[in-house]
């Protein structure tokens, strides 16, 4: 009876079953699992892209939200602008907030609201009202439409087909 502790003969080692893995087959596995972890990081990656870009096109929706609610309330034009070339955009009274790096953004208004080539506005009238248009924020082949409609001022965040 041999005890755990003592060494084998090596004829008692050779029952023609194998005992392990070769080196060659550890490295092939070592190849597919660093495979899978690249496409899994690759996909993660994009999917918070696509998260960044629906928090920004929620947060301008709030924005846009809290322009046309100060206009009821104090009464008076209040206008929301984008900057297309810096990428941000200001709500009167807050401070400019500049969107996510690869997120661009795009608007349709007003003729009257265009300030500059790179600068537009969304007005909102004290009746609840505003100049309407949309913003388009894209990342990817994702783009978040906001609506914004003219004759009641609401505010429609929509993901279209990119």
């Amino acid at each position: 009876m041999v005890s755990q502790f003592e060494l084998r003969p090596y004829r008692y080692m050779k029952t023609g079953k194998s005992r392990g893995f070769t080196l060659v087959e550890v490295m092939v596995v070592m190849v597919i699992v660093a495979l899978v972890m690249g496409l899994v990081a690759t996909s993660m990656s994009r999917s918070v892209s696509a998260a960044e870009a629906r928090a920004a096109s929620r947060k301008l929706v709030a924005s846009l939200r809290y322009t046309r609610a100060r206009a009821i309330i104090d009464k008076k034009e209040q206008v929301f602008q984008v900057d297309t070339e810096n990428r941000s955009y200001l709500a009167p009274g807050r401070k400019q907030i500049n969107l996510p790096e690869g997120v661009d953004v795009t608007i349709t208004t007003a003729r009257s609201e265009v300030t500059s080539e790179s600068v537009s506005g969304i007005r909102f009238f004290p009746d609840g009202g505003s100049t309407g248009g949309h913003i388009e924020l894209t990342v990817n082949d994702r783009e978040y439409r906001v609506n914004i409609a003219w004759l009641t001022g609401e505010t429609r965040l929509e993901r279209t087909e990119g």
